[in-house]
């Protein structure tokens, strides 16, 4: 027995001096070797006007669906009636506030009483502070000359919204009061949050046609998994000892939800709601590639014209949008827990007030519902045309006088980073990149994220879009790690400052409001169209998120553990190197997961703007019917690289708390 163990000593030793790191570096050291004698072999390339077996039978099916779609039971019984139902709803929303209805020439609400409404509803739920913002807003749509496309925007996204809260609150409920049913709605929910925006769109308009109604479709179930993942958590935050003492008074099940759980989960239940308007805001500008009106049209068409003072001057509108649904509904939380605390009373100077609003609302309701003047937005949106005049000449002056600078810098990003690693991916045999994947895959998050990452490749290698697959990895990669050096940087700054995290929380906060599209506006300005424009948008949409996980991270380290650090000579540098970050890894992993799901779905999105790779496929299948196969099996592969990236992070982040 001592032989053995003393045998065994030598190997164990070994083992612990194999570090994680070393057998990382071996792996790339031995793909790089292997790259410089294979190279061009076998790389599975396809010309951008080329389709596999696969996209042609992807192209059957379409059509098969569409010579079919009005007499296959699944679809006339099924599919059309859940179209008809969504497409009622849609065009009644549409009605009241956006589109003329009726034999009417205005909608039935015009812009007067909308304004009216908005500011009545903000200051009931809300404060005096977030009706003024709201009404300001709302009549700044007007002004820019967008006041039908923002209706048709906010039409869409409350139809989207109300469809998903009926969803998603029941089954929320239900996910916190049943722990079996939180177990199999959380691998769905973790699928449709991996999943980017663009994968939606192909194959519900493959069901359920382009159009509106699909729109909502998209956005209901891109918006639902918010709704009910928050529901659940506020349902199972309620302390046991309060369901306890329910059950002791001896009320039923329905009671305990009714009067104790959904009450005392109301605020949490409400910033649900938040997260799925901005959820549903963020789908339905993206939805415009399926036909949806609204502003996100107006950037698209755009971008694809490259018209930067029109993309602003519709970009800007939707910001405003979000901000105003998002301070709205905030603050309707913030007024829940006080009403909470304070038992629902209100200040007896606040009821006769609602009432005095409420009327006010109805008589403006009334008079734009009436009288053309007070439904039709005055003026010809002359603001709009200066705020696109405005942004033009900035881009003109950005290009004559920062060309030299941002071209400097594109050129550093794409010589230096992107352009190595992508010819590395894409001019490597497809079963060397594979093997690489998969080990990495291993060697990070276990042998299952080794075999998910294997499956992803075969599948991806199914897709026919191997090439294009590595293309969009390579982005989505250089631009990762972009957003992790801002990530620690800021992080570090915001989680060692309390100051520094005051006045720059905010700023994050606001960016994460903003929907993706709106990011590629500026940066068409100063890149022009180019996927280093995708790439740098994808930067600024995904370091916000990663920047304050970094911080609580580094925040959460115990005190105790950096004042030792400091009382044994350690100074800042070593104490951020050796103490704070080490002990802060898992949240730099989580970092580093949710970086790169945010990354991949901008960098896809980015294919409107000269990206290429899957972005500009998804975006081909919509416009040229003969590519819808294609496009639909680019989609595919986006998921596929979002759920192999999501898997390995995760793995890791879990080992990384182990």
């Amino acid at each position: 027995m001592a032989v053995a163990a003393d045998a065994a000593a030598p190997i164990a030793t070994v083992r612990r001096k194999v570090s994680r790191p070393t057998v990382l570096a071996a792996i790339l050291i031995v793909w790089v070797v292997l790259f410089a004698v294979l190279r061009g072999r076998q790389t599975l390339s396809l010309a951008a006007a080329d389709l596999t077996g696969l996209h042609r039978w992807l192209n059957d099916v379409n059509d098969s669906i569409g010579a079919n779609r009005n007499s296959n039971p699944l679809f006339l019984y099924f599919f059309n009636e859940i179209r008809l139902v969504i497409d009622n709803l849609v065009t009644f929303v549409q009605s009241l506030v956006s589109q003329p209805t009726g034999g009417r020439p205005v909608p039935q609400i015009g812009w007067l009483g909308v304004v009216g409404l908005t500011g009545y509803v903000s200051w009931a739920v809300g404060n005096w502070r977030v009706a003024l913002l709201a009404v300001a807003g709302f009549t700044f749509f007007g002004l820019q000359g967008l006041w039908q496309e923002s209706m048709d925007t906010l039409a869409l996204t409350l139809s989207a919204v109300i469809v998903a809260l009926v969803i998603g609150i029941p089954l929320g409920v239900w996910a916190g009061l049943s722990d079996r049913f939180n177990r199999i709605m959380t691998p769905f929910l973790d699928f449709m949050q991996t999943m980017p925006t663009f994968v939606y769109l192909a194959p519900l308009t493959l069901i359920f046609l382009i159009g509106g109604a699909s729109a909502v479709i998209t956005t209901v179930i891109y918006a639902a998994p918010p709704a009910i993942r928050i529901t659940a958590h506020a349902i199972r935050s309620v302390p046991e000892t309060t369901v306890e003492a329910a059950d002791s008074l001896g009320t039923t099940r329905l009671q305990q939800l009714l009067k104790v759980l959904l009450p005392m989960s109301k605020r949490t239940v409400v910033m649900g709601v938040n997260q799925t308007i901005m959820a549903a805001l963020a789908m339905v500008t993206i939805a415009a590639l399926i036909d949806a009106p609204g502003l996100g049209k107006t950037v698209v068409q755009a971008l694809q014209s490259l018209d930067v003072g029109t993309a602003f001057n519709a970009g800007l509108a939707i910001v405003v949008m979000a901000i105003v649904l998002d301070r709205v509904t905030t603050a309707a939380a913030a007024r829940t827990e006080a009403a909470r605390r304070t038992g629902g009373r209100l200040l007896k100077w606040r009821r006769p007030m609602l009432v005095a609003g409420g009327i006010t609302a109805a008589v403006l309701v009334y008079l734009s519902h009436t009288y053309v003047w007070a439904a039709e937005f005055p003026g010809n949106g002359g603001t709009g045309s200066h705020i696109a005049s405005a942004a033009d000449t900035t881009t003109t002056w950005l290009q004559d006088h920062l060309s030299g600078l941002t071209n400097a810098l594109r050129d550093v990003i794409t010589n230096g980073l992107l352009n190595p690693f992508q010819t590395l991916l894409t001019d490597s045999p497809w079963w060397l990149v594979g093997v690489t994947l998969a080990a990495l895959g291993a060697v990070l998050g276990g042998w299952r994220a080794g075999v998910t990452a294997a499956v992803c490749v075969g599948l991806l290698v199914g897709t026919g879009l191997w090439s294009d697959g590595m293309t969009t990895l390579a982005s989505t990669a250089v631009a990762t790690v972009l957003v992790m050096l801002l990530g620690v940087v800021f992080g570090v700054w915001m989680g060692r400052s309390l100051l520094v995290d005051r006045l720059v929380r905010p700023t994050l906060d606001a960016a994460q409001v903003m929907p993706p599209f709106v990011y590629l506006v500026p940066f068409l300005a100063l890149f022009g169209a180019t996927r280093f424009t995708a790439i740098v948008a994808a930067v600024v949409y995904a370091a916000p998120v990663a920047i304050k996980i970094i911080a609580d991270g580094v925040r959460n380290v115990s005190e105790s553990t950096v004042e030792a650090a400091t009382s044994a000579g350690c100074n800042t540098w070593q104490i951020i190197t050796k103490v704070q970050l080490p002990m802060a890894r898992s949240a730099l992993t989580l970092a580093t997961n949710q970086g790169l799901i945010y990354v991949l779905s901008m960098v896809v999105v980015g294919g409107l703007v000269g990206a290429g790779a899957l972005g500009y496929d998804v975006v081909a299948g919509f416009s040229q019917g003969e590519l819808y196969g294609k496009g639909l099996a680019a989609g595919l592969a986006i998921v596929l690289l979002g759920v192999m990236f999501d898997r390995i992070t995760q793995a890791a982040a879990r080992r990384t708390r182990a």
